[in-house]
């Protein structure tokens, strides 16, 4: 697969085994950033790897700040990098924003390749583009456009993932099925088992069909300017239910519960079934772990709603799905509809856990 950007074009490979993965570390003594974890898992895919070429990051929501960026740079720098430098990193959303960040300021842009490691990473935030840093308490406040030259998919890094992180990955691949029509919601029905199984024909074939429909949008609106919006589909109140839990409840999760409470809202204004929305409240309880419903608490929502740097204006944007799989970007959500998503999402969590 081919993305079509104006920086520059890059190319999106699966890969069926880690050969591909560990040449690639290998390949012309690259800057090589692994998220520590990974590294202790996998250490024989970075034997090649020198260890003044090796740097490990604590993969964390608390090093997603551009200490660790300049943290990388200072390393290649005192290694000697020059322009012509390339890095590549292994890990999942975090490890992919600190390293690109670095990437896009050492000498203005430097070559590198990114291994997602998790089912998140791959299925969305891989391509795009943009890097994401936290800065002084405030969410993803900083950052850049910026995309690797390669990406290389391995879905055999996730068969170590943790049950939370798996369905973090599959809350996002959840919502791009169900954004992507009826078709591939039917689809997604007939085969969430063999996702949640795992299965390498099945994870690649949904893992590929979220990240087209991601291309269709960002190779339009590279630089979120106007319909990259949609791809906020439950991400106002998904952000939201993140960082009010303090991150009890991780990002794909969340976005999983936020198609909840977006659909709740969808159909208090009449633009979705009943039918429908139990239709995508069937899947994601599948993949749903059973969070503790007190973690939604109307005022730290609406709080989060209020601080994210997606709100623009004083109204409350949200992207809402109809019947037809229509997306409708809205900014006139009220604060009655916030308090209704949540006590939709509450219920939700509280069937999940007594399942």
């Amino acid at each position: 697969m081919i993305v079509h950007a104006s920086i520059k074009d890059y190319e999106v490979r699966f890969e069926d085994s880690f050969e591909n993965v560990a040449a690639a570390l290998a390949e012309g003594a690259p800057f090589v950033v692994a998220d520590r974890r990974v590294h202790a898992l996998y250490p024989h895919l970075f034997e090649a790897v020198a260890s003044d070429r090796l740097f490990l990051l604590d993969a964390v929501e608390e090093k997603k700040v551009v200490d660790s960026a300049l943290d990388i740079c200072r390393a290649m720098a005192a290694m000697g990098a020059k322009r012509n430098a390339r890095l590549v990193s292994v890990g999942g959303g975090i490890t992919q924003d600190v390293t690109g960040f670095a990437a896009n300021i050492l000498y203005r842009g430097i070559a590198w390749t990114f291994v997602p490691t998790t089912l998140l990473a791959a299925c969305d935030s891989c391509i795009g583009g943009k890097t994401s840093l936290n800065f002084e308490g405030y969410k993803n406040l900083l950052g850049t456009f910026y995309p690797p030259d390669r990406i290389l998919i391995a879905p055999s890094f996730f068969e170590t993932l943790s049950e939370a992180d798996l369905a973090s990955g599959l809350g996002e691949v959840v919502k791009f099925n169900v954004m992507g029509g009826s078709d591939a919601l039917s689809e997604l029905e007939a085969s969430i088992d063999g996702l949640l199984a795992l299965d390498p024909e099945t994870v690649n074939r949904f893992v590929r069909r979220s990240l087209e429909f991601k291309r269709g949008i960002i190779e339009e609106d590279e630089f979120d300017g106007g319909r990259r919006v949609l791809l906020n589909f439950a991400h106002t109140f998904g952000h939201a239910f993140e960082a009010s839990s303090s991150y009890a409840i991780p990002h794909g999760s969340a976005v999983a519960l936020g198609m909840v409470a977006a659909d709740a809202v969808s159909g208090s204004r009449d633009i979705m079934s009943e039918a429908l929305a139990e239709r995508v409240g069937a899947l994601v309880r599948r993949i749903m772990p059973a969070f503790d419903s007190r973690l939604i608490d109307d005022a730290a929502v609406l709080s989060a709603i209020r601080g994210d740097k997606k709100q623009t204006g004083d109204g409350i944007t949200a992207v809402l799905l109809d019947d037809a799989f229509d997306l409708h970007i809205v900014h006139d959500m009220t604060e009655s509809e916030v308090a209704l998503g949540c006590d939709a999402v509450r219920a939700f969590l509280d069937k999940v856990r007594a399942a």
